[in-house]
């Protein structure tokens, strides 16, 4: 999720484990360390984009990095603070560490919660900004804050703010399988053979759902919006996974192919191989769109060792997008 809505989580955590005792120093404690997992993006500083992009949700959203880092942190800010309770402290780091990648998992890119384990768990049921889940929990965090730290006000507010929080995580998978059942009837109806069929929410809404359906040959794109009055429509995009040729079966492209678990396309422009995340989706919602998400130019060296360059995204397609949707997710 976003940072802010990190913050706000690790915040509410650090109020439940130790507000009582030290008031908004556990929500402050608890802010900084619901960040501290996401430092991992300065790997994109130090290494090529494929390392960056595995590394990413990697160790430092594992429960192993939890149950390491938490007694450091809480030995360290043990020793400058007025309470003296190694154990408190370090229990106030481990849950806002942990519960940061649990709350990640269920974005579309997921986590590797069980690092060093090979599996990256992504429920998508969620995208990574939604006003939805983050603006009620602020609203009951900045509540309980203004509350003197032994006050029940100050703990009943903070707990609706989770209670809110999580119930509204438990039915975005409810809105998911039920975008999944009408992604699956409208294949079954358009009479579609499939091998695979991936649903997530786009952009900062549970309303409107995007699907990527696997083919023999191609992946079909489409939307799915609960006002929708007319049947889903599919977009077809080709594989082209035989452009790669001899460097598919390179360690970089095979790595790249292992991050997006398959789901990818590959295009050419003036001659220029590009490979395509499909896992996020278009920039743009217009039938044929082009533009994905993310988009990567391969550069092969003499030594036919494959780069990967992430291509900028044009913040005025963004901004297209976001009026797009709004109009979309009302109904097609």
């Amino acid at each position: 999720m976003d940072s802010v809505t990190q913050i706000v989580l690790g915040a509410a955590v650090g109020e439940a484990v130790l507000g009582k005792k030290v008031g908004n120093k556990a929500m402050f404690y608890g802010a900084v360390a619901g960040t501290i997992p996401d430092l991992d993006v300065l790997a994109s500083h130090f290494t090529d984009t494929v390392t960056a992009l595995a590394f990413h949700r990697g160790f430092t959203h594992s429960i192993i990095f939890s149950i390491l880092f938490a007694p450091i942190f809480g030995w360290l800010v043990s020793r400058f603070e007025t309470l003296k309770d190694f154990k408190s402290w370090s229990w106030l780091f481990f849950w806002a560490f942990v519960t940061h990648p649990v709350l990640d998992a269920h974005t579309t890119w997921g986590t590797q919660l069980f690092w060093p384990l090979d599996l990256r768990l992504a429920f998508k049921t969620i995208f990574v900004i939604d006003p939805l889940y983050t603006l009620p929990f602020l609203v009951f965090l900045i509540l309980a804050m203004r509350q003197k730290r032994t006050t029940v006000k100050r703990q009943f507010y903070n707990r609706m703010g989770l209670y809110v929080s999580s119930s509204y995580l438990l039915l975005t998978f409810f809105l998911k399988w039920t975008a999944f059942a009408q992604f699956e009837s409208t294949l079954k109806t358009q009479n579609i053979d499939y091998t695979q069929l991936d649903t997530r929410p786009s952009p900062m809404n549970t309303i409107l759902w995007s699907a990527n359906v696997e083919t023999e040959n191609a992946y079909l794109l489409g939307h799915y919006s609960f006002f929708d009055s007319n049947p889903i429509t599919f977009e077809s995009y080709p594989k082209n996974h035989d452009l790669l040729g001899d460097f598919k079966e390179s360690e970089q492209v095979q790595r790249m192919i292992s991050i997006t678990e398959g789901w990818y396309t590959i295009s050419t422009e003036d001659g220029q191989l590009y490979f395509n995340d499909l896992r996020f989706g278009l920039l743009s919602l217009e039938p044929n769109a082009q533009g994905f998400v993310f988009k990567y130019k391969i550069e092969v060296d003499d030594s036919n060792h494959a780069t990967f360059i992430e291509v900028p995204k044009n913040k005025r397609d963004g901004k297209k997008m976001l009026s797009r949707l709004w109009m979309r997710l009302k109904g097609n």
